[in-house]
């Protein structure tokens, strides 16, 4: 998948333009070398520090940096310093990883830290090639670091060898290194962190070779790399920021409007205020704020507040209103076109048949485990943040400009994140802007820890967004797919923000992303998109657009199959051929699940449903493929077995891919069978797990089986791309168990049987 350059888009937005016009073209030689991806850094510079060796992953003279990739201590341990937030996914073990490899390093003597938020030093060069912007997201982590981190051990590697050359007076080339120790023949043996401090002075190396991936001990080994953040985890001792406290912090907790768009008409606090603990009581952009010594007493004194709202300006339709609105948009005056090859208007009058299809899918609120938190301290001329930052450029701008500072006078410290899945990473960076502009609004006169809800996160917005798909599809006599015309209508998550560069020829690609004629082999195409306007605020979700254009794409194309009298596997490959990827995860899918095997397929003695359904979808660089079995009992989904093939390039640690694969299948599932925010008059209907459900660990399949296809291609995307194909592979089983088509989301077999009689 190809990434829209996000640095690009956020040139003009102002406060990001004042942040780049910090970084000076001597700071960007300095600190860049664009490799032929965009996503690496060609040359590694060291830094002699007082106690060892650091190494940067920059271009330029020597020179006493602050800001490594790599650091050796004398304690001999070796801290690879990442740029992207680990909010579950592995990067903290990943990242690591890459740097022991070429390092040859002990897995015992890695560890890792969050980066400070830096420009371009630790920009993400996935969102472009000045490395303006540093944030995690679109699966980005690891292919974005890959080079960058090889370098960085490659090179210290070698200055550690060179030291120990210097010291035993031997040739660097008799000098061996394994598990984190360097030895020479001779019987002489040095650690790391022995040598670090000679290490680090000494003069660059001209170049250094990178290891061939036959040579691979810790990449792509199949002996599992302990976690370098499990204990910590497992133990509770791991910091996220609402562990976070400073001396006099006071905990604030936000009212915000019960509809989206209202503002604050008038405020009375007397109530408020006497609630014990309280401190303060003030309005800030977004709603108002109580601050107070403690969660409860914040909560308490919220409770008590009277506000009234203007809700000239606020949303109130609700999503029934809202998709008879989409339906209308659908294929109308303001649809712009996607994709547009051949005649398929006249195609589709010729075909020997024609199928039509309708796709709802609701809003979806990101729901992580840890809900939005973060702590800012101001004081004269700066401002420190805590939290689970996804978008620390964007979010040190927000809060520069909340606070009235420049943004290098804002300091982030990036803490592991408890789930984010997209939602820490919006434009206005709210939750961030928030709780500076309450240590604003109260003086700056102590440290402020915002604490958002559970009810909050879900009724708080920044949803995935609802989506309305119709679809035409024509087959030949033969049972070809000749025609294919596809309407969508949505929210535009990048319109109207600085994101708005993204867009191409009007078109939000994060609503069309990963349509059927990416994948599919079709002579006749029309493809467009309408632009819902709402005011519900909507972001980016685990695989954005992919959670619903891969539903529509997979599921028309097994009910064509069906319609043609083909096998589901077999009519995919026969619009694969210029797609050999995805083909040949398919194929492994197939031949891992037993496709050619009989499949218990309909009733079963014990009146239940048994059916098996398949899936493929190509996002963020990596090709996924599931196989589904399920049970259908009482108008229930039971899902029994899941086969999972994924291309993701070389698997760095496959624990961690196989980990991602079943978070992704997790995280789908729970969007097929629970997943809704509704909304009525513009209020949304639900405020917890007991309303929004999220799949509980019973209810995950029995068995699930990750195939990971064997490549030295550069990694690629596993975060996000496990999750659009687990829902259409789960229909598509439905379908073949019950003959039900499920084609609105989440499923309702009861309503969607009694559409089809």
């Amino acid at each position: 998948m190809h990434l829209p350059n996000i640095e690009d888009s956020l040139a003009a937005w102002p406060p990001l333009a004042r942040l780049v016009r910090n970084v000076s073209r001597r700071d960007f030689l300095k600190f860049t070398s664009i490799a032929g991806s965009g996503l690496t850094l060609g040359i590694v510079v060291p830094a002699a520090g007082k106690n060892g060796l650091t190494v940067l992953g920059v271009e330029g003279t020597p020179g006493d940096y602050s800001t490594p990739f790599v650091r050796i201590d004398p304690d001999n341990t070796v801290t690879v310093i990442c740029k992207h937030v680990e909010a579950g996914q592995g990067v903290w073990t990943g990242l690591p990883a890459v740097v022991a490899e070429e390092l040859d390093a002990s897995w015992s003597q890695m560890r890792a830290e969050s980066s400070p938020a830096q420009v371009p030093t630790y920009g993400n060069f996935a969102f472009g090639p000045k490395g303006n912007v540093q944030g995690t997201g679109g699966s980005t982590s690891m292919a974005n670091s890959w080079d960058q981190l090889r370098h960085a051990g490659a090179y210290a590697r070698a200055m550690l060898v060179q030291a120990a050359a210097n010291r035993w007076k031997v040739p660097a080339a008799e000098i061996t290194v394994s598990e984190g120790v360097v030895a020479h023949s001779s019987g002489k043996k040095a650690s790391f962190g022995e040598l670090a401090a000679a290490a680090g002075k000494l003069p660059i190396p001209k170049d250094v070779k990178l290891k061939d991936p036959g040579q691979f001990k810790l990449i792509g080994s199949e002996k599992r790399l302990p976690r370098l953040d499990s204990h910590s985890k497992s133990t509770g001792t791991q910091t996220f920021a609402i562990d976070v406290m400073l001396p006099d912090m006071m905990t604030a907790m936000v009212l915000r409007p019960p509809r989206f768009g209202a503002k604050v008409q008038s405020i009375d606090s007397t109530a408020a205020k006497a609630v014990p603990g309280v401190v303060d009581v003030v309005q800030i952009p977004r709603g108002v704020a109580v601050v107070a010594r403690d969660t409860w007493s914040a909560k308490k004194g919220r409770e008590a507040l009277k506000v009234t709202w203007d809700e000239s300006g606020a949303e109130k339709r609700g999503t029934d209103t809202l998709f008879k609105e989409y339906r209308r948009l659908s294929g109308g005056s303001t649809a712009l076109k996607v994709d547009d090859k051949g005649d398929a208007a006249g195609a589709l009058k010729t075909a020997a048949k024609v199928l039509d299809f309708e796709f709802e899918f609701p809003y979806l609120a990101h729901a992580p485990m840890e809900p939005l938190t973060a702590a800012a301290k101001l004081s004269p001329g700066k401002c420190e943040i805590w939290a689970g930052c996804q978008f620390q450029t964007v979010d040190q701008a927000n809060a520069a400009q909340a606070a009235g500072l420049r943004p290098d006078q804002v300091t982030i410290n990036t803490l592991a994140a408890g789930g984010t899945f997209g939602r820490r990473a919006n434009v206005e960076s709210d939750y961030i802007v928030e709780v500076v502009g309450i240590a604003k609004a109260t003086g700056g006169n102590y440290p402020v820890k915002l604490i958002w809800t559970r009810e909050d996160d879900i009724t708080g917005g920044r949803y995935r967004p609802a989506t309305y798909h119709r679809v035409q599809a024509g087959l030949s006599q033969d049972g070809k797919l000749v025609a294919f015309k596809q309407d969508v209508v949505n929210q535009s998550i990048v319109a109207g923000t600085a994101f708005a560069g993204m867009m191409k020829d009007g078109v939000d690609p994060t609503s069309v992303e990963g349509g059927t004629t990416e994948a599919y082999d079709v002579p006749h195409a029309h493809v467009t998109w309408a632009q819902a306007k709402v005011g519900v605020p909507i972001l980016w979700w685990r695989s954005v657009g992919h959670t619903h254009t891969a539903f529509v794409k997979e599921v028309v194309i097994d009910e064509l199959a069906a319609a043609a009298g083909k096998d589901p596997v077999a009519y995919r490959l026969s619009l694969l051929e210029k797609n050999p990827r995805s083909a040949s995860v398919l194929k492994l899918a197939a031949e891992k699940a037993g496709w050619d095997k009989p499949f218990p397929t309909g009733k079963t003695a014990n009146g239940a449903f048994r059916g098996r359904g398949i899936a493929v979808h190509e996002s963020f660089g990596s090709v996924v493929a599931h196989v589904a079995e399920v049970t259908v009992t009482d108008g229930s989904v039971k899902v029994d077995r899941v086969v999972t093939a994924v291309d993701c390039g070389i698997a760095v640690t496959p624990d961690v891919v196989r980990a991602q694969m079943q978070s992704g299948i997790g995280y789908g599932l729970s969007a097929a069978l629970y997943g809704k925010i509704s909304l009525t008059d513009g209020r949304v209907d639900q405020t917890n797990f007991h309303q929004y459900r999220v799949l509980r660990i019973n209810e995950m399949p029995r068995i699930i089986e990750i195939h990971i296809i064997p490549s030295t291609n550069a990694p690629s995307g596993v975060g996000e791309p496990g999750t659009p194909p687990i829902a259409p592979a789960v229909a598509n089983a439905v379908r073949a168990a019950t003959g039900i088509h499920l084609r609105k989301l989440p499923f309702d077999l009861a309503a969607a049987k009694a559409m089809k009689t």
